[in-house]
């Protein structure tokens, strides 16, 4: 076996199961889960329909490429979305099987183990991917604690030479999870400056990109910020976006990545041989809602009207504000966050994550600790009255 799997942390819900072990909730209370970051918004129509249409594509092997219709669409959606007018479907997009996978596989595809001690950096709180990925590709991860004295921001200056020289892989997630941060257009210029002098990939997730609370305000992107920058070749960048949130779709796993078409070349051999071509049916439906904006229009509507009417709920008893984007409230509690959560699910019958699971101690501190990320996914009445419970446990405590 590899012995790199041996070096996994289990996944956050496997110890928020085992924290939650003997807890019995309240009976007759239902239960309100603000746990994982699962939209629970209605499908649109038209994609079901368009998926159901094209189930005769089941009878073909799809391409690892995509079809022509999907990339086309996708590129017409970043120009719509970010302004890039030249992005070239043929070599510079590539469809995926949701951001997760690719995010994982990204790193297989461009650690090169050869060279000594291999680092990933990310940021920390963070995606757990990042860290199985940089493990079972044989490399070192790196964390940079996102604290809230610097307003969760990676301090790229801090990093000192000597581990640029070894890092080959940058994981940016903006907007941010847990902490919903978006990187302005400066610190984009920062990472790349970086990533020229010592020659780093940079992966930015952009899988929240599309929940945001100001429309004059959008959150900025990779790609976008190579772009005003000059950088037009998008030279050692690929950004990874996804349906999920989007589109309320999780179950399709569709997503893409853009970018650097030299590295999206060696990528396509990689995935050619991994097996991973999106099923064709998932590829129409792919298009029409990558063609659609007012279904998009109308999901952001609804997560601000719950930030809108949850956060006020909160703010008196635990620290937190409106993220930048996304959907999560990232939240300080009074007493330990892994006390507040099992306390919260015994006494209230609600649930959400230790901000300690998604972190790791990194100069004496776990940035995710006494914080607990709530995850507003489930439709308005529901994140109401969770915020309502928690309103109680927090008076009570």
């Amino acid at each position: 076996m590899n012995p790199n799997l041996d070096r996994l942390h289990p996944y956050p819900f496997a110890k928020l199961r085992a924290l939650f072990e003997g807890v019995e909730p309240p009976a007759g209370v239902k239960p309100i889960r603000l746990s994982i970051g699962e939209p629970q918004h209605a499908t649109p129509g038209f994609i079901r329909q368009t998926l159901a249409d094209n189930l005769g594509g089941l009878a073909n092997y799809p391409n690892t490429i995509g079809s022509d219709a999907l990339r086309g669409a996708i590129a017409n959606w970043l120009h719509r979305r970010y302004e890039l007018p030249n992005v070239d479907p043929a070599t510079q997009i590539l469809p995926v099987n949701g951001s997760r996978e690719a995010l994982f596989a990204f790193a297989q595809c461009v650690i090169d183990p050869s060279r000594a001690t291999p680092k990933v950096l990310a940021p920390n709180p963070f995606y757990q991917i990042y860290e199985g990925a940089a493990l079972l590709a044989g490399a070192e991860p790196v964390f940079l604690n996102n604290l809230p004295e610097n307003g969760f921001a990676s301090d790229f200056a801090s990093v000192p030479d000597h581990t640029w020289r070894e890092v080959q892989l940058v994981y940016v997630c903006s907007p941010g999870n847990p902490t919903g941060r978006v990187l302005s257009l400066e610190e984009w210029k920062a990472l790349f400056a970086l990533a020229d002098r010592h020659d780093f990939v940079i992966a930015a997730d952009e899988c929240y990109s599309e929940i945001y609370f100001d429309d004059a305000d959008k959150p900025i992107g990779a790609l976008e910020a190579a772009w005003r920058l000059g950088r037009v070749d998008f030279r050692n960048i690929v950004m990874f976006s996804s349906l999920s949130k989007r589109s309320n779709v999780p179950g399709m796993r569709s997503g893409f990545v853009a970018g650097d078409a030299r590295i999206l070349e060696k990528f396509l051999l990689y995935r050619t041989y991994h097996g991973c071509a999106m099923n064709p049916a998932v590829q129409a439906a792919s298009v029409a809602a990558w063609n659609d904006e007012e279904h998009v229009a109308e999901n952001r509507r609804l997560y601000r009207d719950k930030f809108a009417r949850v956060t006020p709920m909160l703010t008196p008893w635990l620290e937190t504000a409106v993220p930048d984007a996304g959907f999560y409230l990232w939240a300080r509690t009074p007493i330990a966050d892994t006390d507040f959560a099992r306390r919260l699910l015994a006494e209230y019958n609600v649930t959400v994550l230790p901000g300690s699971y998604l972190a790791r101690a990194v100069d004496g501190v776990n940035p995710g600790a006494g914080f607990v990320r709530i995850a507003l996914v489930a439709d308005t009445h529901e994140c109401v009255e969770g915020a309502e419970r928690i309103a109680a446990f927090c008076k009570s405590l």
